[in-house]
């Protein structure tokens, strides 16, 4: 099952319109997440909305949004007046700008989307406001509304399609002045910086994210995995302790020595996760979870486990990643 559209209008340029529909780039929901419980009755916690003063349930239909302007006052604001004021830019993402992408700040990027033709007409119009940003080198800017609020988007071409990043707005954007003024000012010799650029070039590399491994999640996964299966918890001993750093001369010279022990492992670790890890689409850790026993006995991963998977019993069993719903 395909993810739905987060959105869904129009792309402009000008006079020429296509049918489009945007959809999340990113997803964290394969990522291992928690309930809360009650530790007496293993039962999932639920919220309920009460008023603050009367602690009385409040149903879904008298629950309106209001904006507070004093301790007790609010300014009540309905659905029908948040719709008189709908933009232009609910349905459709209008082009405003050109712009060279080195002059779009990071902190100002938010998160990356993918915009597609929605439909089987409008690939023209499509084609040519991709390959018309392509062949400029620029980015597109325009504005698109998503859970009632306008968003600035920058579109660029990405393979046979169109990616879409949310750009904050300069308000949303903090001064590093307030934050960079107490930096003392001070003098680093050049044998400093060569020992650190020494280990810069021995670090380099290609950007390979399918290499990126979280460890935290394998380590909740395995720690669920040890849980359900009754194995025993070993505490984890407290890390070493590096020592302070007193001369930062000698830091780096120990740094380079240091590096030169640790390279050869850590050459030999890459090729081998190189090895194992296919360049394709990283599915998600929730896969490598235990299978949960459901009704009857049967394992409810196992349904969907490829067969040779299920006949290891001995190793967390990997089934196909869930479709999950956008938002």
């Amino acid at each position: 099952m395909a993810p739905r559209a987060n959105w869904k209008g129009f792309l402009r340029l000008s006079l020429v319109t296509c049918p489009v529909a945007l959809y999340p780039a990113t997803s964290d929901t394969e990522k291992v997440s928690f309930n809360q419980i009650n530790r007496k009755t293993g039962h999932r916690i639920k919220y309920l909305k009460v008023d603050a003063e009367t602690g009385d349930e409040v149903t879904s239909e008298d629950i309106v949004k209001g904006y507070k302007v004093d301790t007790d006052t609010y300014i009540e604001v309905t659905k029908d007046e948040l719709d008189d004021i709908a933009l232009d830019s609910t349905h459709t993402i209008e082009i405003d700008e050109f712009v060279p992408k080195t002059d779009i700040d990071n902190r100002y990027l938010i998160r990356p989307y993918y915009l597609v033709p929605d439909g089987k007409v409008g690939h023209d119009a499509y084609a040519v406001i991709r390959e018309t940003i392509r062949s400029m080198d620029k980015v597109a800017i325009g504005r698109v509304v998503l859970t009632n609020r306008e968003h600035i988007i920058a579109l660029e071409p990405l393979e046979s399609g169109l990616m879409g990043t949310l750009l904050r707005y300069p308000y949303e954007v903090r001064s590093e002045t307030e934050y960079f003024d107490d930096i003392q000012d001070v003098k680093l010799t050049k044998d400093m910086l060569d020992l650190a650029r020494h280990i810069v070039e021995k670090k380099s590399g290609a950007f390979e994210p399918e290499l990126f491994e979280d460890h935290y999640e394998t380590a909740l996964i395995d720690l669920i995995n040890k849980k359900r299966s009754g194995a025993p918890i070993a505490a984890k001993a407290a890390p070493k302790s590096g020592g302070n750093v007193i001369n930062l001369m000698d830091a780096l010279k120990k740094s380079i020595a240091s590096e030169k022990e640790a390279v050869p492992a850590a050459k030999v670790a890459k090729e081998t996760v190189k090895a194992k890890k296919p360049k394709k689409r990283v599915e998600g850790q929730r896969e490598m979870l235990l299978p949960i026993t459901g009704k009857g006995g049967k394992d409810v991963a196992a349904k969907t486990a490829p067969k040779e998977a299920s006949k290891k019993a001995d190793k967390p069993v990997r089934a196909p990643a869930r479709a999950k719903k956008a938002g």
